[in-house]
């Protein structure tokens, strides 16, 4: 189960907004012994979890075991998932006899240097906005020595099935409306807690191992869904909000047009992900996927189908950007470097009509903007009449 580094999602986007498992059962206390016997085998020659990963290195990579102590706390009892630059585990904490889920980063990663200090700073505020209780918290952090360096290690609750996951078991692999609505009201109550408050952009059986040289691979295993309130997390790739922003970020599916075109990015980066979060859960396809007909993904494809979903963009928004002339000509011309798609938004969503779609339609727009600041903010967003409708209902 790839999360790209966060585990235990109810909500696999660009943000993990996820449904909590509270894992409260009394376990026992003290250290428990696991069998070192009767795993199937993986053939050593089929690559494996955080092997298929770009550019892997195995010596980066704790070589953890089910079984082994931690910080002479944290006993590992399976694998959660992997990431480019870290594995989860699921953990007993023999102290308290809960369990929790623990993040091992590869050997001296520098990304931990950007994720810890947000968890620290959202531990610190003091608030009682709802959002707060709906972002997942950092329980501790510490340091382990492998064979090739240190590795700084995160311990968080463990949490549930994400909502990418949960997607693919409902009907038609898509969300009912009612669905949607509930996920949306809980993620956008989080994000306003993370910009308005914290002022931060978000970015059993024995399980299959593979046998290397001087460690073995496990197979993630995945909870099955549970209750619990949703959680936002996996900040691996936030920002502070006060500081100026540029750069890639966000996964290219997601990828605002304002960090396409290398220009500054805020807060607003993060409403554009939850407009196309939104089409991805609702509909059964991408709305801006940018694939060239070889299957490959192409940035020039993906800004020709936001013209024709968008319209033109405002010049004064192109004019911010050193290469959108490689796109447009000096006037905001599109310089046809390949036909802009004849399609637009009200003709690409199937599943709603009347006044149901216009209102479907309407909420999108107030996030889908070329000029982010024309997008709704986070809060504004949660007493959207769409949104808002059937809340109140009997």
């Amino acid at each position: 189960m790839v999360l790209d580094a966060e585990v235990i999602v109810i909500l696999k986007l660009p943000y993990h907004f996820i449904s909590a498992v509270p894992l409260s059962r009394r376990l026992f206390s003290g250290h428990r012994i696991f069998p070192n016997a009767g795993f199937q085998l993986i053939d050593p020659s089929i690559l494996v979890e955080e092997e298929t990963t770009p550019n892997y290195k195995a010596w980066k990579y704790y070589p953890a075991s089910i079984g082994e102590v931690l910080c002479k706390r944290y006993q590992i009892v399976g694998k959660l998932g992997y990431g480019s630059n870290s594995t989860v585990w699921l953990c007993r904490d023999m102290r308290v006899n809960q369990y929790i889920a623990l993040k091992i980063y590869v050997v001296n990663d520098s990304m931990v240097h950007r994720e810890l200090p947000i968890y620290h700073h959202i531990n610190q505020v003091r608030s009682d906005h709802p959002g707060r209780e709906c972002i997942r918290k950092l329980i501790d952090s510490f340091e382990i020595i492998g064979p090739h360096g240190r590795h700084r290690c995160l311990v968080h609750q463990p949490l549930g099935m994400s909502l990418e996951e949960l997607k693919m078991y409902t009907r038609d692999k898509v969300f009912s409306k009612d669905l949607l609505k509930i996920a949306l009201r809980e993620l956008l109550i989080a994000l306003d807690f993370l910009h308005s408050e914290a002022q931060v952009i978000h970015t059993e059986h024995p399980v299959p191992r593979k046998i290397a040289e001087d460690r073995s691979l496990y197979a993630s295993r995945p909870f099955l869904l549970t209750s619990g309130m949703p959680v936002l997390c996996d900040l691996s790739e936030a920002r502070f909000g006060a500081e100026e922003n540029q750069g890639y970020i966000m996964p290219e599916l997601f990828r605002a047009p304002e960090v396409i075109l290398g220009m500054k990015w805020t807060y607003s980066v993060d409403i554009w992900n939850v407009g196309l979060m939104v089409w991805d859960l609702f509909e059964k396809s991408h709305l801006f996927p940018g694939i060239k007909p070889d299957q490959t993904y192409d940035e020039v494809h993906r800004l020709a189908e936001m013209v024709a979903i968008l319209g033109p963009p405002p010049l004064k928004f192109l004019e911010r950007s050193d290469i959108s002339l490689r796109f447009w000509d000096e006037n905001g011309n599109w310089r046809g470097l390949m036909p802009i798609p004849d399609m637009n938004l009200e003709d690409l969503e199937l599943r709603l009509s009347g006044e149901d779609k216009r209102g479907f339609l309407q909420f999108l727009r107030k996030m889908l903007c070329w000029l982010p600041e024309e997008r709704m903010t986070a809060v504004d967003l949660v007493y959207d009449p769409w949104l808002m409708e059937g809340l109140f209902d009997p």
